[in-house]
C-alpha cells in the first residue's frame, strides 16, 4: 500500500519525464443545499479546485441553484434521474443497467437532463453520470444522440470516447468504504489508488491522456474523508508537476 512518499516519487517521476500529471474532482448525489454541501464548496472556494457537482435531477430543488449562484468554479452534470436502484436483488445496484428497457431508460435519461439544463442553465453540462457508475452498454451510445458529449464512471477508461462523439472521463479514486458499512477506506487505500493510476498512465498501461479522478461523497463522508481529501487536495495543489482540470478542460467542452 502506498503512503504519501509513494506519491511524491511517483509525481517526480512525471517531472523527470517531463510531464504534467492532471487531476480532476467529481462530488456525487447533491440534492440541494445542506451543511455537508456548504463544507464542500467551502474546500473547493478555499483551495480554488474546479469542481464538478453531479446532481440528481428529480431530487433537486431551488435551494441548490441558489447556493451554487456566483460559484464560478463548479459546474453541474445530470447523476441519473432519481437514483432509483432498479436492478434485480441478485445484482449490482443500478439505475440504468442492461435489465431494463432501452426506450424507458432513454426517455429518463432525457427528462433528467431537461430538468437539469431548466434549473442550472449554462452551468448544466453534458456529461452523464450514471448512478453507481453503472450503465447498459447498448445505452452508451445512445448518450450522443440525447445530447451528451461525455460520460463519467469509475475506473481506468479503455479508450478516449465511450462512443462516437462521447467523450470519457472518469474517477478512480474513492475516499468511502462502501464495502463495509461506508466511513474512510485508509490512508494507504486511498493513496494507492492514487499512486496505481498515476503510475499506469505514466508507464502506459492506462491511457496516459485521461486525468485522474477524485470521487467524494459529501453527504456520506465522515472526518477522517474529509480531512483526507483536504489534505490530498493540497498536496496536488502544491505540487508543480500536477494540475487540477476543470471539466470544460478534462471533455473538451466550450467555456
Amino acid at each position: 500500500m502506498a503512503g504519501w512518499r509513494d506519491l511524491e516519487a511517483e509525481l517526480a517521476a512525471w517531472a523527470a519525464a517531463g510531464r504534467t500529471a492532471a487531476f480532476w474532482w467529481r462530488d456525487d448525489d447533491a440534492r440541494t443545499a445542506t451543511p455537508a454541501l456548504d463544507r464542500l464548496l467551502g474546500l473547493a472556494g478555499t483551495t480554488g479546485i474546479p469542481l464538478t457537482l453531479a446532481v440528481v435531477p428529480a431530487g433537486t430543488d431551488r435551494d441548490l441553484v441558489r447556493r451554487l449562484d456566483g460559484l464560478g468554479q463548479v459546474d453541474v452534470a445530470p447523476h441519473g434521474l432519481r437514483h432509483a436502484n432498479h436492478a434485480p436483488p441478485d445484482s449490482k445496484k443500478a439505475e440504468f443497467g442492461a435489465h431494463r428497457a432501452t426506450d424507458t431508460m432513454r426517455r429518463e435519461i432525457a427528462t433528467g437532463w431537461r430538468r437539469l439544463r431548466d434549473l442550472f442553465g449554462d452551468r448544466a453540462r453534458p456529461v452523464f453520470v450514471p448512478p453507481w457508475n453503472r450503465i447498459a452498454p447498448d445505452l452508451v451510445g445512445e448518450l450522443a444522440a440525447l445530447g451528451f458529449a461525455g460520460l463519467s464512471r469509475f475506473g481506468a477508461r479503455a479508450r478516449p470516447a465511450a462512443a462516437p462523439g462521447l467523450a470519457e472521463g472518469n474517477c478512480h479514486i474513492d475516499v468511502i468504504n462502501w464495502r463495509h458499512g461506508g466511513g474512510f477506506i485508509g490512508t494507504a487505500v486511498a493513496l494507492d489508488q492514487v499512486v496505481s493510476h498515476l503510475a499506469n498512465r505514466r508507464l502506459g498501461a492506462a491511457d496516459p491522456a485521461e486525468p485522474t479522478g477524485l470521487m467524494t461523497h459529501h453527504l456520506a463522508m465522515d472526518r477522517d474523508c474529509w480531512d483526507f481529501t483536504a489534505q490530498l487536495i493540497d498536496f496536488i495543489k502544491n505540487n508543480e508537476t500536477a494540475c487540477w482540470y476543470s471539466m470544460q478542460r478534462n471533455f473538451g467542452l466550450p467555456a
